[in-house]
Formats: C-alpha cells, structure tokens, sequence
C-alpha cells in the first residue's frame, strides 16, 4: 500500500483571513510555533499562504519606505531578480493585512495524493510545505518537508516485508531459495539466484519503489539471460 499525504500530515491547521492584520498574523505565527498559515476566505477557503519571510519584507524595507536611502542588499536583489520577485518585496513590505502580503494561489495538494507527488510539487515550487485541501478546497492539513522525511525511519522489518509484498506471486523470494531479501539501515540488499534475468531486474525495481528504501545493493545472479540483445545489422546499399 502506498503511502499518502493524509498518513503523515499535520492535521491541525491554523489559517488566517484575507483581512486578518499583520500584527495578528504575526502573533499567530509565533504563539503556534509556525513558520507560514494558510489564509482563507470567507467560506474557508484556501487562497493563499502567508509564512515570516514575507512578514520579515516589512522590516527590510523599513528605512526605503522611510524616505531615506535604505536598499536590499545586493543578494536580496539578485535572488528576487533570479526570481522574478524583485516587484514582490516591495508590495508584501507595504502590506498590512493577509491579503497584501501572501503567495497567492496557494500550492495545494489532495490528502490522498502519494508522498512522492507532493515532494514533487515541493520541487516544482520551490516551497517547504504544501496546504492539504479538501474536495471543496478547504484546509484539511498541512504537510512539509520534515513530514515526508518520516518515511525513511521506518523499521528495517517493516521496509523488508514491503518488498517482499511487492514481488510477483511468481517468483521466488525467501531465504532457503531464489532471492534473498536482507535490510539494514533502510538500505536493501539483494542477493541469490533468480531463475531468469528479468526476474532480478523486476526485483530491483521493486525494491526501489518501495517507500523508505535508502538504496538497493544488487548482487544477484541469475540461470538463464533471457533480456539477452540481439546484435544490430545494417543493410549495405
């Protein structure tokens, strides 16, 4: 079985309003111990997200929205630049309220997507945590990077009897004989012998695939190569 989102989110949210302060947000930030909050609308609906660093814009730019003659530092420039976020900075620093100062749409995702489509997401973003909505886009959970890491700790037990459930009913995987599955440290070692090559090749697959695998070690050998390539033949004109 697959692994979820709903299996390892945070399900207790804290969200915000569009209208919510700043000084609310931030103090709903630290009471919380939270790094960003989801803002909703009038019917709880997820529409944005609004986390410290875009609370933090506000001080950065103080003296520039001072008068005097304070500007971001030349990273800061060139990170929004790189970005195309260099017009951001400055609206989020003159926001007072949620909606001046969110990402909006909000990165979302289903709580029964797989781990590895929000990870991919996460990437594809460039965000730390996505917002777990449900059929009617509202707040269910919150997940991060910390939480998806939670795969790896599994058990080595528990990591060898996922693999050796993933197999094919046909073929042999035990320890008197076919292949061996052993399990250390989240990393998995494959050894024996298979009856066909394919089947070693489908076992490392497998083994791959498997939520918490650090990596997979191969050292299998196999009676009969049947993925044997044929040698290719040019027709001389």
């Amino acid at each position: 079985m697959r692994t979820a989102v709903k299996d390892v989110m945070t399900r207790r949210v804290t969200t915000v309003r569009e209208h919510t302060p700043f000084r609310e947000i931030a103090e709903v930030l630290v009471a919380n111990g939270i790094s960003a909050t989801p803002v909703v609308d009038g019917d709880d609906r997820v529409v944005g997200v609004v986390s410290e660093g875009d609370l933090m814009r506000k001080e950065e730019f103080r003296e520039q929205y001072s008068g005097e003659s304070y500007r971001p530092s030349w990273r800061s420039r060139l990170r929004w630049w790189k970005a195309g976020q260099h017009a951001e900075g400055a609206r989020k620093a003159a926001g007072n309220t949620a909606a001046g100062l969110m990402d909006a749409p909000a990165v979302t995702v289903s709580p029964f997507a797989s781990i590895s489509r929000a990870a991919r997401l996460m990437d594809e973003h460039g965000v730390k945590r996505l917002v777990v909505v449900d059929d009617q886009g509202r707040a269910a959970g919150i997940v991060s990077r910390r939480d998806l890491l939670k795969m790896y700790l599994r058990d080595d037990d528990e990591i060898r009897r996922r693999v050796v459930e993933g197999i094919p009913s046909h073929a042999r995987w035990d320890d008197r004989y076919g292949i061996i599955v052993e399990v250390r440290d989240g990393i998995v070692t494959l050894s024996g012998q298979a009856d066909r090559r394919s089947e070693a090749m489908a076992a490392v697959r497998t083994a791959g695939r498997v939520e918490g695998v650090v990596d997979v070690r191969r050292e299998l050998t196999w009676r009969e190569d049947d993925l044997v390539t044929l040698p290719v033949t040019w027709d001389r004109p």
